[in-house]
């Protein structure tokens, strides 16, 4: 492809090959040979930077790579699903007569759209959208390699769907892998099996791969050795500039987070402050990424008085703060806060992902100590029962929990890359390689955007807090069992009475909305399920003025999902203002708008400091 003559020698007479006539070869062929060598040579000197700031702190000692446990796991996994197909001679056998006759059929529809017939449509070959450039089906060539690649990796696939005698464990292990696996071998990832990559290289004469291979060099320096994938143009964003930048002010801090109080906007305000508790494996200010999407300023222009913990991004010093840590650090020393800034000592609370597991095992401790300072809790994508938790679970098990804790040891915490690489994971082919291919290959600088900005400013995890999250939450799911053990003794979810509004995005991938619904059934008092269209963050952060997606409302969360989904009222647009309605029928009185602090003398402006450390 990469020579003329092929060209004048594709087109017979008569036009025989019309897949491989001059007219769609020429975009392939290199004109510059002599330019396309110098930028080779260039792209090569940029990939040996490249290596180097992968080996400078290897060498100094300052990292130890691990890499060699991972890959054990994963080969261990999938050799119990090879013992299976193995382990019978004629099992294997059709295994195989399954794949060679999917690729039999490709081929013969190839030498059908080669002698310009139209083949029929294969059904197992689905739409994908990494495919979507026009040559992956009319040049019989990259048209041949999307078809064998995708009927492979459903081969692949159906083989850990159809091994008997593996636990589901390991059964949800080795399907993950296998995706991880066919997503990284995807043809669209390499430039000499992808269409539009190969004509773009032709084009510049590989100045694209000049560039993508300094973009990768100083991506792997920026990592301090390992690679931080840029996804956005994060120079277009800063924290309280043009992004967190709902005014408030710091009223208090402690060891683990700050308290942030909000300006008021309304004459008037509810009564019961409202108390916001995300997760501090990721910051904030997901609910406040600009005016126009964020849930605090509208929460706030309905007259709540919204306080938010602003988690510390720990280091070495933290080690130690465990989950009892958190909710006393956190949610206690935040109720305190309100209090001395409102005289309130009723709250409305927020939980996001895990920050809402803690204010569940919060809830449940200050249950059985009398403490009744929240009288209504809200949940967003929020896990408390772990039995369907998604592909998360993939990286919890003993050894694996070993292997990590072994890594906290030395540090004191779990550095925000590793929890970065796990979540983008779970969505390789949206959340990976499109990166890897625009960035490195086309040598394309990212668009701006603030979520994926938010997305790539990772938070370390302690390690004590970390360790108790994986083992009693992922491996052992205690809190919804009532086996959980905080200040001594084990808490109860059933001890919780309150109103609970437990929110569930239809799409979630770290929170399936199955986990959600069956978690409804732990709590002690009346809980309102609603599920919304999206993901874990999209779902979420959805204000009315977009009148995107939808969301669905229903009798109490009891029997399966899909049962209680399928009876279920849809209503489009945002949920944002259903919950509105459902805390004002909890509570609605008003009172005249509070300034941030009170009498307290307030600490910084928001959104303070704690948010701006970077891992």
């Amino acid at each position: 492809m990469g020579h003329s003559e092929t060209g004048g020698h594709a087109k017979t007479e008569g036009g025989a090959f019309p897949g491989f006539d001059a007219a769609s070869i020429e975009p392939y062929v290199l004109k510059d040979p002599e330019t396309f060598t110098v930028n080779l040579a260039r792209a090569v000197e940029n990939l040996g930077k490249a290596a180097s700031a992968w080996l400078a702190p290897r060498e100094t000692g300052e990292k130890t790579d691990i890499v060699a446990e991972p890959l054990v796991e994963m080969v261990k996994t999938l050799s119990k699903v090879c013992e299976y197909w193995l382990a019978d001679p004629k099992r294997a056998l059709e295994a195989q007569t399954h794949l060679f006759g999917s690729y039999f059929a490709i081929w013969s529809r190839s030498l059908m759209k080669m002698n310009g017939e139209a083949p029929p449509a294969d059904p197992a070959i689905k739409p994908d959208k990494r495919f979507a450039d026009a040559d992956w089906e009319k040049n019989p060539f990259f048209d041949f390699l999307r078809q064998a690649y995708i009927v492979t990796a459903d081969w692949a696939d159906r083989m850990v769907r159809d091994a008997e005698g593996l636990d589901e464990h390991t059964r949800h292990k080795a399907a993950f892998y296998v995706r991880q696996i066919t997503s990284a071998l995807s043809p669209a990832n390499f430039v000499t099996t992808n269409p539009q990559l190969y004509r773009e290289t032709v084009a510049s004469s590989g100045a694209n791969l000049v560039k993508g291979m300094k973009m990768f060099a100083e991506d792997i320096a920026a990592g301090g050795g390992d690679l931080r994938m840029r996804q956005t143009d994060t120079s277009q964003f800063a924290i309280g500039v043009n992004i967190a930048i709902t005014p408030g002010k710091v009223v208090a801090q402690s060891d683990v987070c700050q308290i942030i109080q909000y300006e008021p906007t309304t004459e008037t305000v509810l009564k019961r402050p409202l108390l916001i508790c995300p997760p501090w494996i990721n910051k904030y200010y997901v609910l406040d990424l600009n005016p126009a999407k964020s849930f605090i300023k509208w929460a706030v222009d309905q007259g709540h008085t919204v306080f938010v913990i602003s988690w510390v991004n720990p280091d070495e010093r933290h080690a130690d703060k465990d989950w009892e840590s958190y909710a006393r650090e956190g949610i206690g020393f935040a109720l305190d806060t309100i209090t001395q800034a409102t005289g309130e000592t009723d709250v409305n609370a927020i939980g996001y992902c895990v920050g809402g597991t803690l204010l569940s095992a919060t809830l449940a401790l200050h249950a059985r100590e009398g403490d009744k300072r929240i009288r209504t809790a809200t949940l967003f994508t929020t896990q408390v029962d772990f039995t369907h938790a998604g592909d998360l679970k993939v990286f919890v098990d003993e050894e694996q929990i070993q292997m990590i804790e072994a890594g906290m040891k030395a540090s004191g915490y779990l550095d925000g890359s590793k929890m970065a690489t796990a979540f983008n994971m779970l969505r390789a082919s949206e959340l990976i390689w499109p990166y890897f291919v625009n960035n490195y290959l086309k040598g394309q600088d990212p668009m701006p955007f603030d979520l994926l900005y938010w997305n790539s400013d990772s938070t370390r995890m302690p390690a004590a807090n970390h360790s108790f999250y994986l083992r009693n939450c992922y491996l052992d799911n205690k809190l919804s069992r009532g086996e959980m053990v905080l200040a001594g003794d084990k808490i109860s979810l059933k001890d919780v009475k309150i109103p609970i509004y437990n929110l569930a995005t239809r799409e979630d991938h770290i929170a399936p909305p199955k986990s959600v619904f069956l978690g409804s059934t732990a709590f002690g008092g009346k809980v309102t399920f609603v599920v919304t269209g999206s993901g874990h963050i999209a779902g979420v952060v959805n204000p009315p003025d977009k009148k995107k997606y939808q969301f669905w409302t229903g009798p109490a969360p009891k029997g399966e999902y899909e049962e209680w989904l399928a009876k279920a009222e849809e209503t489009p647009g945002s949920w944002w203002p259903h919950w509105h309605a459902w805390i004002e029928k909890q509570d609605k009185r008003r009172v005249p708008a509070r300034k941030p602090g009170g009498t307290m003398n307030t600490l910084e402006e928001a959104p303070g400091s704690y948010v701006r450390a970077r891992a």
